[in-house]
């Protein structure tokens, strides 16, 4: 069987899978059981669910190449992610659930009024589907290369038929679906690294005892980094920033919280977030050591090391000599990530659209918020799938990192909506907040330029505490009185 048709076939076997899940999970669903997944949710299946729930397609693909120039540093980060993850379990969730909220952007009505409210809902609107859109599209490009165009399908009738397929299996069950299926991907993700690593290893002829120690050897297996404070794979610059970040990307957007949401209480959410949060450490290690035994085979094989470090997994996964379960098992996890990913980004931009723009909760019944859910359904799915034919007509990797770095501004505004109406308990001044968290990303831009063109010194991770820290600084000159 030629690759494009083994591809074709992990796909239509990995739907089917997704479509059976969805219908088991979701018989007796209402419509508003499709915004909170019932609240009925065990912990330990959320935990499993928000293991892989983080990890897109291009992580999937991108991880295991960070080795060659970075090695094991993204641990660092990881290890703050375990912090944040404790900070979002006993702040932020409590509140959540004291409040009773279907989308956490509902907290910012109830704290400050309903310009803020709509304020933070579209700020994560348009991150989520940027955001989710690219890291659709580099998928997306991935399989036409390696199916559809082989195949001589054209690239829209691959992301149309794509996005109809993930728009069908999330429609009906919202939430429940989320779960579900992530718990699949997650299962599916950590047998795929597993299995490659193994017959990787294998190839080399290494047995478990000769891989430990091959890889506590090689170069690229350095985890700490202490050695200069100036350089971005700092320890502490790593670990904080991973702190932070996990709040704002994970506890702070609707996307990833809606799992946690539908555990039945907090102490429940609690539980499958911690566990979930110490075992992505162990997750991501495990793509770090493949890593560095892909790029073993490279070396011991006479292969050439690809271009970009993002080819390295793929290019060994179809390499001539590698057996054609390690092609498969590739396909299966990045299948896995991308389309999981795409369509719990899809369920949350549904619910928040639903929720924090429509307001449709409060204003309709059950029967009436099904049917609105599933039109907004349909008005996300064509969102997305238009956004990434745009990417498609004008991609470059300007245009790409450009829409990563308009998703890093987005976040800070929700950080500092979210950080000052918890710290303070000052009122402020509802209508002009959506002038502020307008304002602190055209600052941080100006800002940004100004450090780069004056010291030389590029704003990283640093950038979201600066865009929050305006966003607060405005929110303080805004203080009305009570």
């Amino acid at each position: 069987m030629t690759t494009p048709w083994i591809v074709l076939a992990t796909i239509v076997g990995y739907f089917i899978l997704l479509f059976l899940i969805s219908w088991m999970a979701t018989r007796k669903s209402g419509g508003d059981d499709a915004l909170t997944g019932g609240r009925q949710a065990p912990w330990f299946i959320v935990a499993i669910a928000m293991i892989g729930a983080p990890i897109s397609g291009v992580t999937f693909v991108s991880v295991p190449g960070m080795v060659v120039a970075k090695g094991y540093s993204y641990l660092q980060m990881v290890l703050g992610f375990i912090v944040g993850y404790f900070a979002i379990a006993y702040v932020l969730l409590p509140l959540f659930y004291k409040r009773n909220l279907v989308s956490i952007y509902g907290y910012l009505e109830q704290r400050f009024g309903g310009g803020t409210h709509k304020t933070g809902a579209w700020f994560f609107f348009i991150s989520k589907m940027l955001g989710a859109a690219v890291r659709f599209y580099v998928v997306c490009v991935t399989l036409q290369l390696l199916v559809f165009g082989p195949l001589g399908i054209p690239f829209i009738v691959n992301v149309v038929a794509t996005i109809a397929l993930i728009f069908l299996y999330t429609l009906q069950g919202g939430v429940k679906t989320v779960i579900w299926t992530d718990t699949l991907k997650s299962f599916c993700l950590v047998m795929s690294v597993v299995l490659c690593i193994f017959f990787v290893a294998r190839g080399l002829g290494y047995n478990l005892a000769d891989m430990c120690k091959a890889i506590a050897g090689d170069e690229s297996s350095r985890m700490f980094f202490f050695d200069d404070p100036k350089d971005g794979l700092y320890f502490w610059k790593q670990f904080i920033a991973g702190i932070f970040m996990v709040i704002a990307t994970t506890g702070l957007d609707q996307d990833l919280m809606q799992r946690t949401l539908a555990s039945k209480d907090a102490a429940e959410s609690k539980k499958g977030l911690i566990v979930s949060g110490i075992t992505q450490f162990f997750v991501i290690a495990l793509f770090l050591i493949l890593g560095t035994l892909l790029m073993m085979y490279v070396k011991s094989n006479g292969m050439e090391m690809p271009e970009k470090s993002d080819e390295l997994f793929g290019s060994v996964a179809f390499a001539p000599g590698m057996p054609v379960v390690v092609g498969i098992l590739f396909i299966l996890g990045l299948v896995a990530a991308a389309y999981s990913a795409a369509g719990s980004a899809l369920t949350a931009l549904t619910t928040s659209f639903t929720v924090d723009i429509l307001e449709a909760d409060k204003k309709q019944d059950s029967q009436s918020l099904g049917r609105t859910r599933k039109l907004v359904h349909v008005a996300m799915a064509a969102g997305m799938g238009l956004v990434i034919l745009v990417f498609y007509a004008i991609s470059n990797s300007d245009a790409i990192s450009a829409v990563y770095t308009l998703a890093s501004y987005t976040y800070g505004p929700i950080l500092g909506l979210f950080a000052f109406g918890m710290m303070c308990k000052w009122p402020v001044r509802d209508r002009l907040v959506p002038v502020v968290c307008v304002a602190a990303p055209v600052i941080s831009f100006f800002v940004q330029r100004w450090l780069d063109s004056r010291f030389g010194y590029t704003l990283g991770f640093e950038l979201l505490l600066l865009n929050a820290a305006l966003t607060m600084l405005g929110l303080l000159a805004l203080k009305a009185k009570k």
